[in-house]
């Protein structure tokens, strides 16, 4: 389809009755990938600015109006048009508000938390598989989409035998298995059994995600990498809240259960550390020239995390990192609870004591070290990728990341042991 075939069927879904069930997203996002956010057209991003106008018209006041397809509607135009509006960022960069990510509550019966934890499983893996899929394509000489600076065999191979590593113990987790010892063969086995698995919503969540700002072949790992550590961390922050609420109750073995999944839920996905470091370093500068505004210090739920371990100081809240996220820096100043706040009131009422409180104590002291061995893996490879040049969006970069990445995880423990240096040290990821 031409370029105007796609302002054709827009204006022809406008003049048709606008029915977002049936808004054309295909064309849409073809038009995206031809050229990279960047670089669309002003034509079709005007028109597509239209449209919204046109579905925020409609979806003022509730009922069918406000439903599922308008809400996915408005939030897909959102993202489209970040650059349009001026309002670019980390989290529109990577389509966060798309993926659906189940969120807990604290609360909840355990069949909810189990749900909960599978929908967050569901949703890494169907991130990495597609990632390894795009690759797959490449290689075969099948995919259209970003074509510049395509990766050698030998990189592909190694990227397969990294992402299927990074998810194996989701998979294992969600009842399934890959173990074939051939990378390409592996990595095709999970898109198959991922594909097949898939609901109608999770595969258009992975299909509307993916708006690269360029051309260059490594941006959708770099996009989907960072799209799973975010995964990774809006669940680590769920299971804080749980531990908060069961230390506040009493609950010793809930609150170490928590921290303890917690911990191997980070641990686990240090592969990805490695898979994005397999991005060539000419295709990672390519792109970047153009994500000027997306930096990782905006990443909501990474400083949800590290707020619901412990008050942040005073200095922390008035970083950059913080003054991104304006909503959750009010929470935390209006008192927002912590892991460090609810150990100190507990211990103090006399609702922690002897075993309970030694074994929540432990597993507090397990968590950090596994956060700051990721702090400083995160530092280590960043300096490698970027060097002294800034960071994604030109930002401080790795002055940055050197600065806070000893910053205590808890304080109402001893002080947090120095982790061991990771044992493939290579990749990196958002903070």
């Amino acid at each position: 389809m031409s370029r105007c075939g796609f302002v054709r069927e827009l204006t022809s879904w406008l003049s048709g009755g606008a029915d977002p069930d049936s808004f054309p997203y295909l064309p849409v996002t073809a038009e995206f990938h031809r050229t990279g956010k960047h670089f669309v057209g002003k034509e079709f991003l005007a028109l597509l600015d239209e449209t919204r106008a046109h579905v925020a018209a409609r979806a003022t006041g509730a009922g069918p109006a406000d439903s599922g397809p308008v809400r996915l509607l408005r939030d897909f135009l959102d993202v489209a048009l970040d650059k349009w509006d001026g309002r670019y960022d980390y989290r529109s960069y990577l389509a966060l508000c798309l993926l659906g990510l189940p969120c807990g509550d604290g609360g909840g019966s355990v069949a909810a938390w189990a749900a909960t934890r599978q929908g967050r499983d569901r949703i890494f893996v169907h991130l990495v598989a597609d990632a390894l899929a795009f690759e797959l394509a490449a290689a075969a000489g099948t995919a259209e989409l970003l074509p510049e600076q395509r990766p050698g065999p030998a990189l592909v191979a190694k990227r397969h035998r990294l992402g299927v590593r990074a998810v194996s113990p989701a998979l294992s987790r969600l009842g399934l298995t890959v173990d074939d010892p051939q990378p390409a063969a592996a990595a095709a086995a999970l898109h198959a059994l991922v594909a097949a698995d898939r609901s109608a919503a999770e595969e258009r969540a992975v299909r509307l995600s993916m708006l690269p700002v360029y051309l260059s072949h490594d941006e959708y790992l770099f996009i989907r990498v960072l799209q799973a550590y975010e995964c990774v961390f809006a669940g680590l922050a769920d299971e804080l809240r749980a531990t908060i609420d069961a230390i506040d109750a009493g609950r010793a073995v809930a609150a170490a259960e928590r921290l303890g999944y917690a911990r191997d839920q980070l641990a686990s996905a240090a592969p990805l550390f490695s898979l994005l470091a397999s991005m060539q370093p000419e295709s990672f500068r390519t792109f970047r020239a153009y994500t000027e505004g997306a930096s990782a210090i905006q990443s909501r739920s990474y400083k949800l995390m590290e707020s619901l371990c412990r008050t942040p100081e005073g200095s922390r809240l008035d970083s950059a990192a913080y003054r991104s996220v304006p909503e959750l820096r009010d929470r935390v100043r209006a008192g927002g609870p912590s892991v460090d706040a609810a150990l100190r009131a507990a211990v103090r009422d006399g609702r922690l004591a002897g075993a309970d409180r030694a074994l929540v104590e432990l597993r507090m002291r397990e968590f950090a070290a596994t956060v700051l061995h990721w702090r400083r893996t995160h530092h280590r490879l960043a300096v490698r990728m970027l060097g002294e040049r800034p960071g994604t969006g030109y930002t401080e970069g790795t002055p940055y990341l050197a600065e806070v990445r000893s910053i205590p995880v808890f304080t109402a423990v001893a002080a947090d042991p120095d982790p061991a240096a990771p044992s493939e040290p290579s990749g990196g990821c958002p903070e």
